[in-house]
């Protein structure tokens, strides 16, 4: 199972309530996450991105 940062396009099968909770932490967290994205790609270390609550 996959969801791209960018898109949200999601590869693979998730259970309906799980892909909803992973899209709105998504959502909620994206500049985080595009920012980790490229930390990682300059093998920086990641910073982290609270739960959703």
């Amino acid at each position: 199972m996959l969801v791209e940062i960018d898109s949200g396009q999601v590869h693979g099968a998730f259970p309906p309530r799980a892909l909803r909770l992973v899209l709105e932490w998504r959502s909620l967290h994206l500049q985080e996450l595009q920012e980790d994205w490229q930390r990682c790609l300059a093998q920086k270390p990641l910073h982290p991105i609270a739960p959703l609550e």
